[in-house]
């Protein structure tokens, strides 16, 4: 039976900050020595165990390092290289030397700084992923405090299968993920010689593309919209125009020669290309921005120097336009919150439109249910889902009256 999970606080400053916690081996007068040893960590993050062995290439896939000292002062901590093994946060280690018994052993989490012990070789980011924790709970915490709350005897739901719980979870938070909650991630990218980029594993859709300049500004990028396209299907075609079929009976595809002329061509230096496309606009010394917002029928989805970007669907890419070669660039796009199955964080103050979604979900679905009680989640699930989006959007008093101070200006969209 799941128990509900509270969201309190579990681990200790030391376990939250540095990503360490400690134990003491002793044992007891008068028996014979064990040098075997088992602790069980505590740390919000699970343990993930790939080998003892540095030697193993799986000893890579460890989020953690275990240290030893035999009296537990500053620099007298060594790595632990004797076989040790794990079981979920259980860690069993049998000492082949007696110093061992009343010494100190240590768990480090992987952290960027290298941890406090050993050679401080840690190096990771399990530590870093941990931090702001608190502001989530996760899908799977979700799950078992909404199969205590709402299900069971004298209840409205009676009883439901955990798999429902859990369909019914994620689909709500594919939904939020969409216009609710924080699920806006961003990659930095270098761009390649062939001016795309992959699209990220979990993409669902981009929010926004900019080049980084030297200063670390970044610059905003539009897509190419009407100027080019990546075709989906470049069939080969016969004299007549026909396509081409293979021995399977496919169309034969080439490559895309629309593709191959957006690479070659440069927006900001082909007059050609700005005469079509920005009704005369040409690039001098002023650049692009000499008579910005001055010149007479400019369209300004086009009045832009930070250059291009294309989804290329048929790839799976982003194409750029030739000058960003070799530039450095951020990816901010939208995740459905479904990357990580069970472990997905969602934010705390969409928990309860969350269990609202789920409820109506199921009562919605089960045969000889009262209309009235539909209606009666259905609006408790949009009121819900009100008050989240207003929880999460993040609006602060102080940052509207900054914005605000130039009220003696005309306001302009």
């Amino acid at each position: 039976m799941p128990t509900p999970n509270g969201g309190l606080i579990t681990e200790t400053n030391r376990q939250y900050y540095e990503g360490a916690q400690g134990f003491q081996v002793i044992y007891t007068d008068g028996e014979p020595p064990s040098y075997t040893s088992v602790f069980t960590t505590t740390f919000n993050t699970d343990l993930i165990f790939g080998s003892w062995d540095q030697n193993n290439p799986n000893y890579a896939l460890n989020n953690f390092k275990l240290y030893w000292s035999l009296n537990g002062l500053p620099d007298t901590w060594e790595e632990i290289i004797e076989e040790y093994s794990v079981n979920g946060n259980t860690i069993t280690y049998v000492a082949s030397e007696y110093p061992l018994q009343n010494s100190y052993l240590v768990v480090q989490l992987k952290v960027l700084d290298g941890g406090n012990y050993g050679d401080h070789d840690a190096y990771g980011q399990t530590v870093e992923n941990n931090y702001n924790s608190y502001s989530y709970i996760s899908l799977n915490d979700i799950v078992n405090n909404f199969m205590v709350a709402y299900v069971g005897q004298d209840k409205l739901i009676p009883s439901v299968k955990r798999t429902d719980v859990i369909f019914h979870a994620k689909r709500s938070l594919q939904e939020f993920s969409y216009d609710t909650l924080k699920s806006i991630k961003s990659q930095e990218l270098n761009i390649p010689p062939s001016l795309s980029i992959v699209i990220p594993q979990d993409y669902v859709n981009y929010v926004k593309l900019s080049w980084i300049d030297e200063a670390g500004v970044k610059h905003p990028m539009f897509p190419t919209n009407n100027i080019t396209i990546s075709p989906y299907e470049n069939p080969i075609q016969d004299s007549k125009g026909v396509p081409m079929q293979d021995s399977f009976d496919t169309n034969v595809e080439g490559t895309s020669i629309t593709e191959e002329r957006w690479k070659r061509n440069s927006i900001y230096y082909s007059s050609e290309a700005i005469d079509a496309n920005l009704n005369g606009y040409n690039y001098d010394q002023w650049g692009w921005y000499g008579f910005y917002g001055r010149r007479y029928g400019i369209d300004p989805q086009y009045a832009n120097m930070n250059g291009y970007f294309n989804i290329n669907d048929r790839e799976g890419k982003i194409s750029f336009s030739s000058e960003m070669v070799g530039r450095l660039i951020v990816l901010e796009y939208i995740s459905d919150g479904l990357a990580y199955d069970m472990d997905t964080r969602v934010p705390k103050l969409a928990e309860e439109a969350m269990y609202a979604h789920i409820i109506h979900a199921i009562l919605a679905l089960r045969i000889n249910q009262p209309e009235y009680i539909i209606q009666r989640f259905k609006q408790e699930k949009s009121a819900k889902l009100r008050n989240a989006k207003i929880r999460l959007s993040n609006i602060k008093l102080d940052e509207i009256v900054q914005v605000l101070r130039g009220q003696s200006k005309w306001i302009k969209h």
